[in-house]
């Protein structure tokens, strides 16, 4: 039993790297967000990192092939799209206020983004009973909560030391992602 939360806890941080990556994106592209935002942002990457994989317990090894498939391409064009407006924004030097302000939409959006790859570990875990498989995904919400936290919170002290290039910085690190979880995917 003592392996099966060790295995849920590796996987939690294993999910997370997206999310803290990310994470830490928003925290150089917003440096003067306040701490609520900081648990808002932790909250909702944890949220979307564990529900992917129920979402894959649930489904099964039915649709496996096929969306395995697409889950690469789902992360470049949602991230590489992302991090090529921040960039962008981030090199036209808009005004403040435009250009610091994560809004709902965009975070939602990093977050499925970031946790549709998670949907495949739903299905290594269907074989889990009930029981075992919402231990996992809340294993997995509460490393990802953590880890999320902090790299918000990195990013922002860094963000406030490199004024507007934290923006570029930023969509350099999300298309990079996006990149990386396409590249990993399909080799």
């Amino acid at each position: 039993m003592f392996n099966f939360y060790i295995r849920c806890f590796l996987l939690g941080i294993g999910l997370a790297m997206d999310a803290c990556a990310v994470s830490m994106a928003n925290g150089l592209k917003e440096p003067t967000m306040r701490f609520k935002k900081h648990c808002f942002i932790a909250l909702l990457f944890a949220l979307f990192q564990a529900l992917m994989p129920l979402l894959g317990y649930f489904v099964g090894h039915a649709m496996l092939s096929w969306i395995d498939a697409f889950i690469p391409w789902l992360a470049l064009v949602i991230l590489s799209f992302l991090g090529i407006n921040m960039f962008v924004s981030g090199i036209r030097n808009k005004k403040e206020e435009d250009t610091k302000k994560l809004t709902i939409l965009n975070l939602l959006i990093q977050a499925f983004a970031t946790s549709i790859d998670a949907l495949s570990v739903g299905f290594t875990i269907a074989d889990y009973t009930i029981q075992q498989a919402l231990i996992c995904v809340g294993c997995i919400a509460i490393v990802t909560f953590i880890i999320c936290l902090g790299a918000v919170k990195l990013g922002k002290k860094f963000g406030t030391k490199l004024g507007n290039k934290a923006e570029i910085l930023g969509g350099i690190i999300l298309f990079g992602i996006g990149l990386e979880i396409f590249i990993t995917g399909i080799l």
